[in-house]
């Protein structure tokens, strides 16, 4: 569980497409085996330490023909932003993928001082 020290809270949300790899016969729509995509994503302001990132695919668009093989993970967290990692494997076809976020963390305070 990850404790706050103070009461100015920040969250921060946004949506990032992914790919959109049918439109040009990307590596997801046409590739085969372990394949991956990250996307780097900066908060509006940055929290005072590493807020808690979640991850969701918020829309996706997979071929019936294949086995639907998904991973999203929020990696390299740090106060100014992360890495959105999307991963399949297999066979399958994945012509996009949106995936939302929300960062939750503790802020900045006017009365946080650096003595040393």
């Amino acid at each position: 569980m990850k404790k706050m020290r103070n009461h100015l809270i920040g969250i921060d949300h946004g949506d990032v497409v992914m790919f959109s790899d049918f439109e040009h016969d990307g590596i997801m729509w046409s590739g085969e085996g372990p394949r991956q995509t990250r996307a780097h994503v900066e908060f509006s302001d940055s929290f005072k330490d590493v807020p808690v990132v979640q991850v969701n695919m918020s829309m996706f668009d997979m071929s019936n023909g294949t086995n639907a093989r998904a991973d999203v993970q929020a990696e390299d967290v740090t106060p100014e932003g992360f890495a959105i990692v999307f991963r399949t494997w297999g066979d399958t076809k994945i012509a996009r993928v949106r995936v939302s976020w929300q960062a939750m963390g503790e802020l900045h305070h006017s009365d946080d001082w650096d003595l040393y």
